[in-house]
């Protein structure tokens, strides 16, 4: 980067993954010397006035800062960060309409699925897995209240089904799930077990020290991937940040950790190692500490959005 502070209008999304995810970006340009104005399209009411500033580039989450490019005609470079699939309506209602612009040359695209990204050919695509603030991510050095832990949506009646029988399988556990109300209401509403659900159910979390918090005071976190074909989601490496245990079910790029971070087959093998690794602190400690080496030196905010901003450059 040049001397002078290069100049970033950085989109936080209305999606509570996205604000995560985003936030960590946000922090990985401040990190690197950037000045970043910041536009919270939850919150915030004045683009406009916003947009009569003067800025090198406008970066986003999925199609947020793509389209406050396009609709306003600004002569901006745009960086995006997708962790949901570009081509359907996870990545925004109108996906369709923006995406021919991910091929003009001043548009840059950051994928986190490594499959997916060896599936398109825009001019400027970049494979890039998740990465985290390891200043907000980071072990509190607390005593865990919790044995395990599972953030996301209960939305599918496999995850639903899933998350109420490891439940009833593991009576003896303190189980925490987290998710925005109404998701919680939803799956309660579905759900064969009802009781189940509000047991376990803590509230949403829609900002990073909290989910820090969070994940901190669990000693296992589980995954159920949603979206994707071989990428992890960002809740692996927060964990791996906090110097939790994480059990992932099977994706290819666990190999980014080295065979490190276990995998669950089915609810046998999850219920097996949930166990395995309450009981057996040396092989916890021996896990979370080579788990968050890698995440440390790979996978940090300020190395990948310095990656980020040598390409755009």
């Amino acid at each position: 980067m040049s001397e002078q502070k290069k100049k970033i209008l950085a989109i936080l999304p209305v999606s509570i993954g996205g604000r995560l995810t985003m936030s960590s970006i946000i922090a990985g340009f401040e990190q690197n010397g950037c000045e970043v104005t910041v536009f919270d399209e939850l919150f915030d009411k004045n683009l406009k006035k916003v947009l009569k500033g003067k800025y090198d580039y406008i970066s986003g989450y999925d199609f947020s800062g793509l389209k406050i490019k396009i609709d306003n005609n600004l002569p901006l470079k745009s960086i995006n960060y997708f962790s949901d699939d570009i081509r359907s309506a996870t990545s925004g209602k109108e996906w369709a309409k923006y995406l021919p612009y991910l091929e003009d040359e001043d548009n840059y695209t950051f994928y986190w699925d490594k499959q997916l990204t060896d599936c398109e050919n825009f001019k400027n695509i970049y494979y890039l897995p998740h990465f985290v603030n390891f200043d907000v991510y980071k072990d509190l050095g607390n005593e865990p209240e919790f044995d395990l832990m599972f953030a996301g949506r209960l939305d599918t009646d496999y995850r639903l089904s899933f998350f109420e029988e490891l439940v009833m399988k593991m009576p003896q556990l303190k189980i925490a799930w987290y998710a925005i109300d109404r998701h919680y209401k939803d799956a309660r509403k579905r759900a064969r077990y009802p009781e189940v659900i509000d047991l376990c159910y803590m509230g949403f979390i829609d900002n990073e020290p909290d989910m820090s918090r969070a994940i901190n005071n669990s000693k296992i976190v589980f995954n159920m991937h949603s979206q994707g074909l071989s990428s992890l989601n960002y809740r692996t490496f927060q964990t791996a940040a906090c110097k939790r245990l994480m059990i992932s079910d099977y994706r290819d790029e666990l190999s980014l950790f080295n065979g490190y971070m276990p995998y669950y087959e089915d609810m046998s093998d999850l219920i097996f190692k949930i166990e395995g690794y309450l009981e057996d602190k040396d092989a916890y400690s021996l896990i979370t500490e080579n788990c968050y080496n890698i995440a440390s030196l790979a996978h940090n905010s300020k190395d990948n959005v310095q990656y980020m901003l040598s390409l755009v450059e």
